[in-house]
C-alpha cells in the first residue's frame, strides 16, 4: 500500500502523456481554446476564448467579466463564416510602435488581380511593379494612412519604403469584392511583387514575418526604393 500514491502519479502522468486530450476541459465563456471544439455549447473560440457567436447572436456570455488586457491589446470583433470555416474578424490592428512586427503577404494589385476591385484609397488599380501595399483595417485606420510612405524591414536586413494604397479588410471577405479571400488577419502588409523583391523574399513563401515603421526620412530613388540597403 505504500506504493499506492506512485502507482497512482504514474498512471496519471501515463493518461496525459498518452490521452493529451483528457488534460483538456470544455472553456466556458472567456475560458482558453483552440479549437472551435474547445468550446461549450454554442460558444466559438475567438481570439484564444471562449464567446458568443454573432451570426446566431446568443447572448450566452453578457456580463461574464473578461481578464485585464494588456496596454495595446487589439482583440476581435466577432467571426465570419467562409467556405465552412469561421475566421475571425477585427475592426483594430496592434498598437504601432517605431519597429511594428506584421506578417507579409502578397497581393496582386492590378485589374482582374486577386485583390478584388480597385484600390480604396483611390478607386484605381495599380502596377505590381511599383512597391505599394494594403494595411489591415486597424493600421489602413479609415484611409488615413493612403498614400503614405512606411519602411519594411525583413529579417535578411533589408528594407524597402513602400506607398500605403489599398486597406487588406480585417472585417469583411468571402464575396466578389474581395475575390472569395477570407478577412485578413489584424497583422497584414499586404504587399505588391516589387516589395517582396526589393526585400529579397520569395513570394511563394505566401506569409513572412516583417517589421514595419511610418514615414521616415530614409533616402530613396525616384521608384521609392531605399538608397542603402540597412
Amino acid at each position: 500500500m505504500a506504493n499506492m500514491p506512485l502507482l497512482l502519479s504514474l498512471c496519471l502522468i501515463y493518461s496525459i502523456s498518452f490521452f493529451p486530450f483528457l488534460a483538456f476541459a470544455i472553456s466556458f465563456c472567456n475560458g482558453p481554446c483552440r479549437t472551435f471544439n474547445d468550446c461549450d455549447g454554442e460558444l466559438i473560440c475567438i481570439s484564444g476564448k471562449c464567446n458568443d457567436d454573432p451570426e446566431l447572436g446568443t447572448h450566452i456570455c453578457e456580463g461574464v467579466p473578461s481578464p485585464p488586457r494588456p496596454s495595446g491589446y487589439c482583440h476581435s470583433c466577432g467571426s465570419l463564416r467562409c467556405r465552412g470555416q469561421y475566421y475571425p474578424t477585427y475592426t483594430c490592428s496592434p498598437q504601432i510602435t517605431s519597429s511594428t512586427s506584421a506578417i507579409l503577404t502578397n497581393n496582386d494589385f492590378s485589374e482582374g488581380g486577386d485583390g478584388g476591385g480597385p484600390s480604396e484609397c483611390d478607386g484605381k488599380y495599380h502596377n505590381n511593379s511599383d512597391p505599394i501595399v494594403a494595411l489591415s483595417t486597424g493600421w489602413y485606420n479609415g484611409g488615413f494612412r493612403c498614400g503614405k510612405m512606411i519602411k519594411i524591414t525583413a529579417n535578411n536586413g533589408r528594407s524597402v519604403l513602400a506607398k500605403v494604397v489599398d486597406e487588406c479588410d480585417s472585417l469583411r471577405g468571402c464575396d466578389e469584392e474581395h475575390s472569395d479571400q477570407p478577412p485578413c488577419k489584424n497583422n497584414i502588409v499586404n504587399g505588391s511583387d516589387a516589395v517582396w523583391s526589393a526585400l529579397g523574399l520569395d513570394k511563394n513563401l505566401g506569409e513572412v514575418d516583417v517589421t514595419w515603421s511610418e514615414g521616415t526620412d530614409v533616402p530613396c530613388d525616384s521608384n521609392n526604393y531605399i538608397v542603402h540597403i540597412m
